[in-house]
């Protein structure tokens, strides 16, 4: 098959942000006495800020008085990040710079909030490269459900069949799959092993650059 579109997920895939994240959230945790399990990191890779607040303030009820407010605390957090913590994954800009060379329908679709996503993108330059940027904050429900991926589509006018997103976690691969699409899962290793994808996805691939040579020798884009 030859796809019209070509979708991205941010943190994990194209930025090396969730060690970030987990550090941010680690801080956080333990500033208030507690210990941040592995098991409730996990429960949160993938998932909308928001959603993932819900489920640290039940582990961990002494963060904040509502989930907003540790959304707010964590946001606060990532934006005061020095430029430097935040970098490209390998590959990340080679695999943008095809989508652009190609004119590529192309977009974001992201668990991030959407002041995160701007800050993100604007720091690392690519602005013009990704003019489109869609947080699933604006849609009923985060990744797993399809719903950001279904939006992104809507939004380039190309049907959700026709689009390849690129994803590194497992709930953004259930979104992009229940959307429609075709998924290329690029794990991220820090939380996750290529193992973890093994019956949910036939596309998974070590690195972007693996996966854009995918794109290349099988000429995925017409």
């Amino acid at each position: 098959m030859r796809f019209e579109a070509i979708l991205f997920d941010m943190d994990g895939l194209l930025v090396d942000s969730e060690p970030v994240w987990h550090e941010v959230e680690t801080e956080l945790i333990e500033a208030c006495g507690y210990r941040y399990a592995e098991e409730v990191r996990e429960l949160g890779v993938g998932l909308r800020v928001d959603e993932f607040a819900a489920v640290l303030q039940a582990h961990y009820p002494k963060l904040g008085d509502s989930p907003a407010a540790i959304e707010h605390a964590i946001t606060e957090r990532m934006l005061q990040l020095p430029a430097e913590r935040i970098q490209a994954r390998p590959g990340a800009e080679a695999i943008i710079r095809y989508a652009v060379d190609k004119d590529l329908p192309r977009a974001i679709a992201s668990s991030s909030s959407q002041v995160i996503i701007e800050h993100f993108v604007g720091m690392l330059g690519w602005d013009a490269w990704l003019p489109r940027r869609y947080s699933a904050e604006y849609v009923p429900r985060g990744k797993p459900a399809p719903d950001i991926y279904l939006r992104a589509a809507g939004q380039l006018g190309i049907r959700p069949e026709r689009c390849l997103a690129l994803e590194d976690s497992r709930a953004g691969t259930m979104a992009a799959m229940a959307a429609g699409m075709t998924c290329f899962t690029v794990p991220d290793l820090s939380h996750s092993t290529l193992d973890d994808f093994a019956h949910l996805n036939p596309h998974v691939f070590r690195s972007l650059n693996e996966a854009l040579n995918e794109m290349i020798d099988k000429r995925l884009f017409a």
